[in-house]
């Protein structure tokens, strides 16, 4: 091929010799940029978005190869009760897949994948205090995002009935990145992104991932069904901190029983509201968070020895950790004996917790509202509803709609408004202040 200055033109010559060349530096090219590709745009070959398999069409979150290739591997609060899921790559190649096994107290989900695909490989090692670090993920929706950071902690339990330490970074992590990696330099698995700081739902610069370590224990055992289920103990308590002690006269540590559960592992066990759990096997509770780890420790035997203070008494109970059987589900409420809570038809905008002035601007707002997990935000201005213009202060949803809303700027967007369908999934579950309520649920 030349180039022919006088006229500006391109003229293809006739010679095979020519052409062979032209093909053979294409190939060359393409192998050239397969094999400088950097690690960590490998590694995002090896990331998923997961939406529903529904007519719903949701996004739901991330997910990712896993090590072996056969499973792709997310957070159980990502994919919910869903039995299939559909799996995007970065090329736009979709596939729907079951979801074989889940863990909601580990939160870590396996799903099933067409093998032959490699997946993102372990680290040799766990990373270390202010090692870099990056997620792969969708945060927000935004499929294919990477950010970067340092590791803020190694080991963090951010729920104290959870028995798992994360390791805390501050990569930018949104809703959308839970079930993505975490990955060092070399595109090595660190960890799974699953929770953040949301005191805001928005990342606020603490993130927390599932470790490696813990990752390959859990998958594995979710795969060959020999990871025992951490059960629901039925019971909430509160750590005895030096208020709570000087309150009862004892002295500070173990955990205050706040209630027991009918018919719950906790009640079978003899197990009362006002004992203080001081010890477990005989080992002490010298952190409230130690309780979760001691019971996944017996979790083999299938009970623990429970040294108990009881109105100034040590007593033992053994707590029973076979889980219980429930053919009929969690009861939460009962109403009129056996019958079944009636679904509402329909909602007014102000029982949606939606406060509008005269102009249809939302002066105030629920903020775990349906309205609010839509979109919706202070100073929106409602337009029309399924693009009609109504009457705002006595208009009644009876099925989903689309509303047309024009923020304080002018700009106007479409929301789809449905309270009778749970949110997406993709709102963070737990946070950094877990360890600060009161009062928490085994």
């Amino acid at each position: 091929m030349r180039f022919k200055s006088d006229r500006k033109v391109w003229r293809w010559l006739p010679h095979g010799e020519d052409v062979l060349a032209a093909l053979l530096v294409l190939v060359l090219a393409l192998v050239v940029s397969s094999a400088t590709a950097s690690p960590l745009d490998k590694a995002m070959d090896k990331v998923l978005t997961v939406r529903s398999a529904d007519g719903e069409d949701r996004f739901l979150g991330s997910a990712f190869i896993w090590a072996d290739g056969t499973v792709a591997v997310t957070n159980a609060h990502v994919v919910g009760e869903a039995e299939e899921v559909r799996l995007i790559n970065r090329d736009g190649v979709e596939e729907t897949a079951l979801v074989i096994a889940s863990d909601p107290v580990r939160d870590v989900a396996v799903i099933s994948i067409t093998p032959g695909r490699e997946g993102l490989v372990l680290a040799d090692a766990a990373p270390e205090l202010g090692d870099e670090v990056f997620a792969l993920g969708a945060p927000l929706g935004v499929e294919f995002t990477l950010t970067e950071g340092l590791i803020s902690a190694t080991e963090r339990q951010v729920d104290i009935t959870v028995p798992l330490m994360l390791l805390q970074h501050d990569a930018a992590v949104n809703p959308g990145s839970s079930g993505g990696p975490l990955v060092d330099a070399d595109g090595l698995l660190l960890g799974m992104n699953s929770q953040i700081a949301d005191g805001s739902r928005m990342f606020v610069g603490i993130a927390y991932a599932i470790s490696a370590a813990d990752l390959d224990r859990i998958v594995t055992g979710l795969i060959d069904e020999t990871l025992v289920p951490y059960p629901h103990l039925g019971l909430s308590a509160r750590a005895v901190d030096l208020k709570v002690a000087d309150a009862l006269g004892v002295e500070p540590g173990g955990m205050l029983i706040d209630a027991v559960a009918p018919k719950g592992l906790a009640e079978n066990s003899g197990l009362l509201a006002g004992d203080i759990i001081t010890g477990v096997d005989g080992t002490a509770l010298t952190e409230a968070g130690d309780l979760a780890f001691a019971f996944e420790g017996a979790l083999e035997t299938g009970e623990v020895m429970l040294d108990i203070l009881r109105q100034h008494e040590s007593v033992e109970v053994t707590l029973a950790l076979a889980a219980v059987e429930d053919e009929g589900g969690t009861v939460l409420r009962q109403i009129g004996g056996n019958a079944a809570p009636a679904m509402v038809q329909s909602y007014s905008l102000a029982g949606l917790g939606i406060v509008l002035d005269e102009s249809g601007t939302v002066t105030d707002l629920t903020m775990n509202s349906p309205a609010a997990d839509a979109g919706l935000a202070l100073g929106d201005k409602i337009l029309t509803v399924n693009g009609d213009e109504v009457d705002l202060a006595t208009f009644e949803l009876t099925g989903p709609a689309l509303i047309l809303v024009q923020a304080r700027g002018g700009v106007t967007r479409h929301l789809r408004l449905d309270p009778w369908t749970p949110s997406d999934g993709v709102r963070p579950v737990g946070g950094a202040n877990v360890l600060d309520p009161a009062v928490v649920v085994f």
